[in-house]
């Protein structure tokens, strides 16, 4: 027993002292054939083993399931009508069209992926809505990419996380997993054999706090949700340089905020997810962009069992019978969708805007007034040479970045043997983010200027001093012989991104099943275990489907999750009101990111005024 305590405490103090992103939107190696200066290059791994977890058995079960017991026969076929295209809406559809019923997706915009969406620039290059990897510990999404025939489209990067030191301008420092090595033991070696970022002093000081999480497991992780990171650190007496060396970079990975503004809980899931999944932590960019190398398959593997998948096909209205339930979908077009069963996977901002007079005084939606999504950038950044290559994802550790990589090394379609392009994700952006500057109302270029000195601070001897980026000439004077200048620059914003993950919100992500007797709610916002994520999303979408083929076979339904008392006492007083619809159209009207020209800003001035608050 003692030496099971011993292993715990060895294992906590391991995850305390790591930094790993289990991000909603986080994109970290194809062998080089081109010179370099780095000492990284670019290689892809073969699949890790990610199908040798229970998760994976479990939700692959699920999967197997729309194809087994939950197929339906001719007669009890329904027709659905799925409201937003990203990825849940898709997955819902993908495995409804497995368990034989008719899905159609109706989504607003011209591109499909919602906050994976990309389009493509004047000169052809692509431009993404935030920078994404997947992980080994993402079991529906491997399910996915099996399912489709597609995981010869994950580039498998090196299992080993990346740091930039700030205190040691253009170097970095790696937490290895040493391959044969099972977890958790890979886990806490790979932390523990870094000695770089925390002593062994204040990894034994914080080790006691995260024990409870390892005995009792969930009970402990939902408590804490009332706490903050920086909460939960200060009660249980964790050393302060804890917090900026590891729940920084932590929480802005996770949620784009910092630890004064993240609930514990969600830092626990995340250590909690990756715990015992021996490649859990490793990492995959795509090879492409998202819409033809992830979203097309699933809209052809819809499309080949009878669904249909619409672009530019904006819900105006969902219309209700006298009794609650949904009568149709008047679309802005002015056709009327009927169909059997209804599912929003829309965003939790702009489902609020969608709600029904008849629905506004239940519980249900009354919670979603304690959810709202985070306001976050993703920035392309194009120089005219060859930066240090890292063939990964990396951890900036910056006051202003969270995480970037160098696209023309990573992946396939992006790689350029001359000159880089970073995809970086700048966060904290707003006051909404627990930020001090308003970056949401900044122009373009005051954020490049941000951005440009930042990376000038972190790699000296590359970024040059360039006057027209004033803040590269205040951090790069000492360093003349730095050559890389700015080419040309994509700032993406995405007004609200994943849901607030703040403390006290996870108890109001609802169930998807709801009281309507022919509505269901998809979204990674809705209730399930892996956060707001790509896998939260096709994990929530996956659960909407359940619900619907259970339905439609008249099978026991899942239960709906509790509501909070004090929403059921405001449900009753709630006056209802028209609901506001969405205004304008494009990503920015429908939640998604876009760069945010004139017309843009103005929109979003008028619908989400927060967005312009000063700090």
């Amino acid at each position: 027993m003692n030496l099971q305590k011993a292993f715990y405490s060895l294992l906590a103090v391991a995850l305390a002292s790591s930094t790993f992103a289990f991000a909603p939107h986080t994109p970290v190696g194809v062998p080089s054939k081109h010179k370099s200066s780095s000492t990284f290059v670019m290689k892809d791994y073969p699949k890790p083993n990610v199908e040798n977890t229970d998760n994976y058995r479990l939700y692959n079960e699920l999967s197997s399931s729309f194809r087994n017991e939950l197929k339906a026969a001719p007669a009890n076929k329904k027709k659905v009508a799925i409201i937003g295209g990203g990825l849940s809406g898709l997955a819902c559809a993908k495995y409804l069209s497995d368990a034989g019923h008719e899905p159609v997706v109706y989504e607003a915009r011209d591109v499909l992926g919602g906050k994976v969406s990309a389009w493509q620039d004047e000169d052809g290059d692509w431009i993404e809505t935030g920078l994404h990897i997947f992980f080994g510990a993402y079991p529906n999404m491997m399910n996915l990419f099996d399912e489709l025939g597609i995981h010869d489209r994950l580039q498998w990067k090196v299992h080993k996380m990346i740091f930039a030191m700030q205190e040691l301008p253009g170097e970095f420092t790696t937490f290895d997993f040493i391959p044969g090595i099972p977890a958790p033991f890979n886990f806490a070696l790979a932390i523990l054999s870094n000695q770089k970022m925390l002593t062994l002093g204040e990894k034994l000081q914080t080790a006691p706090p995260l024990i409870p999480m390892l005995i009792r497991g969930q009970d402990f992780i939902d408590e804490q949700d009332e706490l903050s990171v920086l909460e939960f650190m200060r009660k249980y007496g964790m050393p302060e340089r804890i917090n900026e060396e590891v729940f920084i970079s932590m929480a802005k990975a996770l949620d784009f905020i910092d630890p004064d503004k993240l609930s514990m809980t969600v830092v626990l899931t995340a250590m909690n997810r990756f715990l015992n999944e021996d490649n859990g932590l490793q990492m995959a960019f795509l090879d492409g962009n998202q819409p033809d190398r992830l979203c097309k398959p699933m809209v052809d593997h819809i499309e080949a069992r009878g669904g249909k998948v619409f672009t530019n096909a904006p819900v105006q209205e969902i219309v209700t019978k006298e009794d609650g339930s949904v009568d149709y979908l008047l679309l802005r077009s002015g056709e009327k969708v009927v169909a059997d069963e209804y599912v929003s996977a829309m965003p939790v901002d702009i489902v609020k805007r969608f709600v029904p007079m008849k629905w506004q005084n239940m519980p249900y939606f009354r919670q979603f007034d304690e959810l709202e999504g985070i306001p976050v950038i993703n920035l392309h950044m194009w120089f005219d040479r060859k930066l240090k290559a890292v063939d990964h994802l990396c951890f900036s550790r910056s006051p202003l970045l969270s995480v970037y990589a160098d696209m023309s090394v990573t992946c396939k379609e992006y790689a350029d043997p001359d000159k880089s392009m970073l995809e970086l994700v700048f966060a904290p952006c707003s006051p909404l983010a627990g930020g001090n500057v308003n970056w949401i109302a900044k122009s373009d270029e005051e954020i490049i200027d941000a951005t440009m000195g930042e990376l000038a601070r972190l790699f000296p001897t590359e970024i040059a001093a360039d006057e027209k980026w004033p803040s590269t000439v205040k951090q790069g004077a000492a360093y003349p012989n730095a050559k890389a200048k700015l080419l040309k620059y994509a700032v993406v914003k995405v007004p609200r991104s994943v849901y607030a993950a703040i403390p006290g919100r996870n108890k109001y992500r609802p169930s998807q099943r709801t009281p309507i007797p022919n509505f269901t709610m998809a979204g990674d916002w809705t209730s399930q275990k892996y956060l707001g994520s790509m896998e939260g999303a096709v994990f929530g979408g996956k659960l909407a489907a359940e619900v619907v083929a259970k339905k439609a076979l008249g099978k026991e339904l899942p239960p709906m999750k509790e509501v909070q008392q004090h929403i059921i006492e405001a449900a009753k007083k709630y006056e209802p009101r028209k609901p506001a619809g969405v205004k304008g159209q494009g990503a920015i009207a429908f939640g998604g990111g876009a760069t945010l020209k004139k017309d843009n800003e103005k929109l979003l001035r008028e619908v989400d005024p927060n967005q312009f608050v000063e700090a």
